[in-house]
């Protein structure tokens, strides 16, 4: 069983590694959490607004990833342009885009007191 369970981890980190190496928007984010997880050791915030601010940081990094899965995963089975492919794509896009901007509303809410 540890085997098995230090192969899945082995694809996991492969995984990672292959998503820091080609995409720029995970890199991006990636460095967006940095900060904030930085900002939330830097202002006095409670163990309650780091929990939020983590789930936040995670959610948004994990639909991002769903993202590129499913992204690399349209772009394998339908190569080239398909207007269907793209509706697919902006949708899931979006799917990110809200929780990033549900991410900054929170982040806005518990760092307002600090900043302002």
């Amino acid at each position: 069983k540890m085997k098995k369970f230090h192969k899945s981890l082995k694809a996991a980190g492969s995984g990672i590694k292959e998503t820091l190496i080609f995409e720029r928007n995970f890199k991006i984010m990636l460095v967006i959490a940095l900060v904030i997880v930085g900002a939330m050791f830097y202002f006095p915030t409670s163990r309650v607004e780091k929990a939020i601010l983590a789930t936040m940081i995670f959610a948004v990094l994990t639909l991002e990833m769903v993202n590129i899965v499913i992204e690399r995963l349209l772009d394998f089975i339908h190569p080239g342009h398909h207007e269907e492919v793209r509706i697919i794509k902006d949708l899931i896009a979006a799917i990110v885009l809200i929780a990033s901007f549900g991410a900054l509303i929170i982040g806005l809410i518990i760092f307002w007191q600090y900043i302002f």
